[in-house]
């Protein structure tokens, strides 16, 4: 297992490699962003920012999409996955967003998962790039990444990943921790063939080390 220096020493090779890691969501308001991350799950954020242009003008407040039909919603989202729920839980958050914050998006994780269609991951991504509040979301890409380099055991869950990630790093490194491990998942250690002869993290990975045997 990596100790915390350790694992700040990989986070600072990961943003070498990436100094430009960020949210690659489209959006111009807080709801919006909102939306687009309810949108994103089991979808690429390319798909999800081809169809949102649209939505945006069509809904640009809370008042507006819930205020929408779902045979309104669904034909803009029928280029994703999932299209016809996600459409009910939009639909959802925005009402829930008017009914019970005044048509703002709450700024607390405690809040925001009181919202339809809102996880843990959901919220920490809006309290990271919304509210710029310290949090760790953690998908696909960063529970690989935290596994293979032996940051969590093998078998954390996403709370354990999420819990061991904030000890281990100060919090103020939380937020570009977050976007170095997911460009570090997407481009470099990619789930079916990792870059590992040429990752510059190799010797600190036990499972790298293996694939270049």
């Amino acid at each position: 297992m990596l100790s915390s220096k350790e694992t700040i020493r990989a986070i600072e090779v990961m943003s070498q490699k990436f100094p430009d890691a960020r949210t690659s969501l489209e959006a111009d308001t807080d709801f919006h962003f909102l939306l687009a991350v309810i949108l994103s799950a089991q979808t690429t954020d390319k798909a999800v920012n081809l169809l949102t242009p649209r939505l945006f003008v069509r809904y640009p407040a809370p008042e507006d999409l819930a205020a929408a039909s779902l045979e309104e919603v669904m034909p803009l989202l029928r280029s994703i996955g999932l299209y016809r729920n996600k459409s009910k839980y939009i639909i959802a958050c925005a009402a829930d967003i008017v009914a019970k914050f005044d048509g703002q998006v709450p700024q607390t994780r405690k809040e925001l998962m009181q919202l339809s269609g809102v996880g843990r991951k959901t919220a920490d991504v809006v309290l990271a790039e919304c509210f710029n509040i310290p949090a760790i979301a953690v998908d696909t890409h960063v529970t690989r990444v935290s596994k293979r380099l032996r940051i969590v055991p093998q078998t954390a869950d996403v709370l354990t990943i999420e819990k061991t990630l904030m000890k281990k790093l100060p919090e103020d490194l939380w937020i570009k921790a977050h976007h170095c491990m997911i460009f570090w998942g997407r481009y470099q250690c990619m789930a079916r063939k990792p870059l590992c002869v040429e990752c510059p993290l190799l010797l600190i990975c036990a499972e790298g080390k293996t694939r270049v045997q």
